[in-house]
């Protein structure tokens, strides 16, 4: 069983479908007892660092996500789910969960294009993932290709204090870490969940991930 994280914070239907498109089982919970029972989790999310991190601890979310890491449970981060992970957030000046040590920082407001052209900001589209070294390797990315697109919607980036914490990055206009993993953790800033069969293929990589 796995179970999806719900904090408020979104998205949360999109996830369970492309699951259960997959053949897993898996429930929508902020139960602790619930998420103590499963396999593995997916920590999804759509919204403001601020809201989310009141609310991942209102319902002991934060607990919960500590044990299973210390348990060696599979983590799957996506989005927001990828930045509340790291120690700090400029969005609200939030103080996050630390499991990554880093913080998150807004995209500059002028960001062009290689041709010069300015990006908006949030970034809101389809862009690629360069792996590095260390995540060509990673089982949860076995067999995606450099010019697998992904579906990305965000205004902030998360970056690790340690490189060896970056298994990906993404160019616009700036080069930023767009893949993180820790041990049996791993996170997205895009939505695999929305990114059609490159992103089923790699949450089908995650339910058969033994980290």
């Amino acid at each position: 069983m796995l179970a999806i994280l719900d904090y408020d914070a979104g998205n949360l239907a999109s996830v369970e479908r492309a699951v259960r498109r997959l053949g897993a089982s898996c429930v929508v919970t902020r139960d602790a007892e619930e998420i103590r029972r499963a396999s593995r989790i997916v920590f999804p999310g759509v919204g403001a660092a601020g809201s989310a991190m009141e609310s991942v601890r209102r319902y002991g979310l934060d607990k919960a996500l500590k044990e299973a890491l210390a348990a060696g449970k599979p983590v799957l981060g996506i989005c927001l789910g990828t930045q509340i992970i790291m120690g700090h957030s400029e969005e609200n000046n939030t103080v996050c969960l630390g499991l990554v040590p880093g913080n998150v920082a807004r995209f500059p407001e002028e960001l062009r294009d290689v041709a010069g052209a300015r990006l908006k900001v949030p970034q809101m589209g389809w862009n690629s993932v360069r792996l590095t070294e260390r995540g060509k390797t990673h089982p949860v990315f076995a067999g995606l290709l450099p010019e697998h697109q992904f579906y990305f919607v965000h205004s902030y980036q998360p970056r690790p204090e340690n490189p060896e914490h970056v298994l990906g990055e993404t160019d616009y206009g700036i080069v930023f870490p767009s893949v993180i993993g820790r041990a049996n953790l791993v996170a997205v800033q895009f939505h695999p969940e929305k990114s059609g069969e490159p992103g089923l293929a790699l949450l089908g990589n995650f339910l058969r991930w033994t980290p």
